[in-house]
Formats: structure tokens, C-alpha cells, sequence
């Protein structure tokens, strides 16, 4: 991994190797493969049945997520990378550690699991067309974006490779061999979020200069962010008028984004630009970190009133 150091993080590159990125697309598969096990053909049903949530939610994550980031990153007024990297990690799909944090919080597992499926099949076009909308309209980051010259179309067909193949192949294996699936989603799903762990905890290793120049930025930028996420969620949930257990899903649905995605696109499209590589590698850790936080202490408030309504 060749990390020039200078002060400036847009013209920092975290360059992946060829092999690097191979074994990202790797564990992103084995990620979404997982999350496809987990998923059942009723999970889509569910969905069906409760189109005006679902509606509500994939609104909360691919429209306003992603504009509110934007005002966000005007009102912090990031480099161009770094806000890039926070747009980038919006109009990311929600991953199973969403659908795990819910169940950890009380919250309801089978509307969690809906809109996990829902939106990752939707973030296979939502997802490049959201962030090259916003990416190219923000004033410092839309110069590096045509700098670098993306195509939408490259991108567009990535997304799709990367969820919709592991995602068919996952949903046919758990439909055809459940025994089999039910043994290997409790194996993958972990492995491959310890791998990717693994990946973030090597890279920043390697780049302890360039982390000590600038994390103290991206980690208030993605502080302040992943906070406005899980707050949309929560308002949007409220607004709904969803009870506590749809409440806590939809916090965790809008404000868990699955970075991987995000990672691939900062590093096969962009070069390991500065800010995107940090802010998209950043979040993955602190994402589930704020996650659990939220998750236990609203188990434990949950718990603690209904045992003040028992006594009472």
C-alpha cells in the first residue's frame, strides 16, 4: 500500500494493490452474501405488505440521507475529498450489522430485514446515481469528480455485479438448501465483517502518518454525520408514527450504512483519494461502535421502564 504523506488530504492516495482490491471485492461479496442468507423470500413480502414503511424508509435513506449530507458538508465546510467520502458513504445501502443491532436493541428484526433486502436491490441503480447527482453539484468536490472523469455507467454496473450476484446466489441457496444456509450464515457474515475490520485495521496501520494529520477531522465530520443519520432515522420513524420496536429498526436502517461499497468506490474508482478513503474506512468502525452504543442503551431503557410499569 504507497501512502505519499502531505498536508493536504485531496492530494493524499491510499493506493490499493491490484490483489488488495481483488480480496475487497472478496470480502464485499462474502458481506452481501451473508446478508442474502439471512434474507427470505417473505422478507419481501413483509415488504409488500407494508409498502407505506418501506416507502418511508428507502425515501429517508436515498433521498434525504444523502441531501442533508450535503447541507452537512456545506455547513463544515470539508475538503473536497471529504466531502465526497461523506456523500459517498450516504448513498450507501444498509448492511446486516443493521439488522443484528435492531434485534440487540428490541427493535423490530423482520422490518429491519425488509428493508435491509429492499434497499440493496434498489442501491444497485440508487446508489452511483445518488452520488454522482451530489458529488458532481458540490462545489469543491464536483472539480475532483470530473477531474478523475467517472463513469456513471462503470459505476452502475460495479454496484450491480458487486450486490445483485452474491445476492441471487445467497437468496437461491437459502431457498433451495435452508440446512445449508442456515449452517453458513453463521459462519460468513462474521468472517467477512472481521476480514474487513482486518482490511481498515491493516490500511491505518500503514498510514499511522496520514491518520495522525488528519482522523481528527474526518472523525468529527463521520461523528457528526452517523449522529444525523440515526437522528433521521428516529424522526422519520416518529414522523410515521412506527411504535418503539419499528422506531428503533429505522433509526438503525438509515443511520448504518454498509461502507464496504463505499470502500470499493474510493479505492477502484478514485485511487484511495484522501478524504474518501478515510471517511468511507473511518465510518465502517465507527458506524458499529455508535450502533452497539445506541443498541444497549435503549435495550436497557426499553427494560427499565417496563419494569417501572410492572411495579407501578
Amino acid at each position: 500500500m504507497i501512502t505519499p504523506l502531505t498536508t493536504d488530504v485531496d492530494s493524499i492516495k491510499i493506493a490499493f494493490s491490484d490483489s488488495s482490491l481483488t480480496t475487497l471485492k472478496i470480502v464485499i461479496g462474502a458481506i452481501l452474501f451473508g446478508i442474502a442468507l439471512d434474507t427470505p423470500l417473505s422478507a419481501f413480502r413483509d415488504a409488500l405488505r407494508r409498502p407505506g414503511v418501506i416507502a418511508v424508509a428507502v425515501a429517508a435513506q436515498f433521498l434525504l440521507l444523502p441531501a442533508l449530507t450535503f447541507v452537512l458538508t456545506l455547513a463544515l465546510n470539508v475538503r473536497g475529498s471529504i466531502a465526497l467520502g461523506m456523500i459517498l458513504v450516504a448513498c450507501c445501502p444498509p448492511g446486516n450489522v443493521s439488522n443484528i443491532v435492531t434485534h440487540r436493541a428490541g427493535g423490530d428484526v423482520a422490518l429491519s430485514v425488509s428493508v435491509t433486502a429492499v434497499s440493496n436491490v434498489l442501491a444497485t441503480v440508487l446508489m452511483p446515481l445518488n452520488f454522482a447527482l451530489w458529488g458532481n453539484l458540490h462545489p469543491t468536490g464536483g472539480d475532483l469528480m470530473r477531474t478523475i472523469h467517472v463513469s456513471i455507467w462503470s459505476l452502475l454496473g460495479e454496484i450491480a455485479f458487486v450486490i445483485l450476484v452474491p445476492f441471487a446466489v445467497g437468496m437461491t441457496i437459502a431457498r433451495l438448501w435452508p440446512n445449508v444456509a442456515r449452517v453458513a450464515r453463521q459462519v460468513i457474515g462474521p468472517v467477512a465483517l472481521v476480514a474487513l475490520l482486518g482490511i481498515i485495521v491493516i490500511g491505518a496501520a500503514k498510514n499511522a502518518g496520514i491518520l495522525a494529520d488528519h482522523l481528527g477531522t474526518v472523525f468529527f465530520a463521520t461523528f457528526l454525520h452517523d449522529a444525523l443519520a440515526m437522528l433521521l432515522g428516529f424522526a422519520i420513524a416518529r414522523a410515521a408514527h412506527l411504535a418503539l420496536a419499528g422506531t428503533k429498526a429505522l433509526t438503525f436502517e438509515v443511520g448504518m450504512r454498509n461502507t464496504s461499497l463505499g470502500m470499493l468506490i474510493a479505492f477502484g474508482y478514485f485511487g484511495g483519494l484522501g478524504g474518501m478513503a478515510l471517511v468511507t474506512s473511518w465510518w465502517g468502525i465507527w458506524d458499529i461502535i455508535a450502533g452497539l452504543i445506541l443498541a444497549e442503551w435503549w435495550r436497557r431503557r426499553t427494560a427499565a421502564k417496563a419494569a417501572e410499569a410492572v411495579a407501578a
